[in-house]
């Protein structure tokens, strides 16, 4: 989403030069990269706290570059928890501080609303109940979509792929998501794989397409099958993500933002995941929503059925198969949650959120850049 924000503000203010914190697609977009932050990314407490040297470390190095070269402009993009120290260092020397893909305060956590409102000066909310929400609090914000769908639109599909996975199907395909980070991977997978074994029994046409989003994560999944898996109907891709969620005709999926590409695609699906019982008695005091998964949440109603699992998953994995099993046994079923998640895409799910937000920083900086020339004519 980074990347794609870098190549529209470089379209709509040329000559804009960036550097900052990211990945490669990021670099590959034109941003010079002070620290490669993807190996960085965690999720929840436990993962944190070993990398919290590092992490400071790392605000130190943007409170350096502010020092010797302040920018235009920060933006920040998601990962809260580490930008809020980027956020405070630029504002403690005047430089303004943008934040796309907000933190959802909405639902955990609303009390760092006051940390947002001490240092960022707008926020572009990609939910559109998000915008009201800042509003009533005094945030300055706007709603400009989500990006997610910019990528989905934008992405070129290898239809070969996609058509010998119809054409080879003969019975249903089901799209299975263990995750994308291997921690994920390492807690959701066999708990799909218990899922797939009830399923594949119940319905022994049916064929379950797993896509990985790296070898590694291929190599695991493939190493937790038995010897009676072997005669499962499983194929395992890594990096087709989007194929196999297009062809599928429902999908088995972690919570997460792909999520968001299930619904944009109309892919009938069923969510799972997992916590420790110390994470979820942690998170359970600081959140303040009944869904987790981002359709749902968007709707204000359960679309995708969404299982949680909490140190046990026998009772999660009984649940989302039988959830799986209405999928797999009834196309009526299918077809009302496709035109649900229709429903919820038309009224969320233009694109351009990308191109909206570069235009909105230009004008903003621009806004700036005379409110300063402004001050300096009074002052002479």
């Amino acid at each position: 989403h980074a990347s794609n924000l870098i190549k529209n503000l470089r379209e709509v203010r040329p000559g804009t030069r960036f550097r900052g914190f990211g990945g490669e697609r990021m670099q590959a977009a034109g941003c010079q990269l002070d620290y490669e932050l993807t190996q960085l990314a965690v999720v929840g407490f436990v993962e944190v706290a070993p990398k919290l040297r590092e992490f400071f470390r790392v605000a130190d190095v943007a409170s350096d570059v502010f020092d010797k070269r302040p920018p235009s402009a920060v933006v920040l993009v998601d990962f809260p928890g580490f930008n809020w120290h980027i956020a405070k260092r630029a504002k403690q020397r005047g430089i303004p501080v943008f934040y796309y893909l907000p933190p959802q305060l909405w639902a955990w956590g609303s009390w760092r609303v006051k940390k947002l409102k001490r240092y960022v000066d707008h926020v572009f909310c990609n939910l559109p109940f998000e915008a009201d929400w800042y509003a009533e609090r005094n945030v300055s914000s706007e709603y400009v979509g989500h990006p997610f769908f910019d990528e989905v639109a934008d992405q070129e599909l290898d239809s070969r792929f996609v058509s010998s996975q119809r054409q080879r199907s003969g019975g249903l395909r089901v799209a299975v998501l263990p995750g994308s980070r291997s921690r994920e991977v390492n807690h959701i997978w066999p708990m799909q794989l218990e899922i797939i074994r009830e399923l594949a029994r119940r319905h022994p046409t049916a064929k379950f397409s797993v896509a990985c989003l790296r070898a590694n994560h291929k190599e695991y999944c493939q190493r937790l099958l038995c010897e009676a898996d072997r005669r499962l109907p499983i194929e395992f891709h890594v990096g087709k993500t989007s194929e196999i969620a297009e062809a599928a005709d429902c999908a088995l999926m972690k919570s997460g933002s792909t999520s968001l590409e299930m619904m944009a695609r109309g892919t009938p699906t069923v969510v799972v995941y997992h916590v420790g019982r110390l994470m979820y008695s942690i998170a359970k005091t600081l959140t303040d929503i009944k869904e987790f998964s981002l359709p749902n949440i968007i709707a204000g109603k359960t679309i995708m059925p969404e299982f949680l699992a909490v140190g046990s998953t026998t009772q999660a994995v009984e649940q989302a198969t039988a959830a799986m099993d209405r999928l797999l046994s009834d196309r009526d079923e299918r077809d009302a949650q496709r035109r649900q998640l229709q429903k919820v895409y038309q009224s969320v799910g233009g694109t351009g959120a990308s191109r909206r937000t570069a235009l909105r920083i230009n004008a903003l900086l621009d806004g700036e850049a005379n409110q300063d020339d402004a001050n300096l004519a009074r002052a002479a």
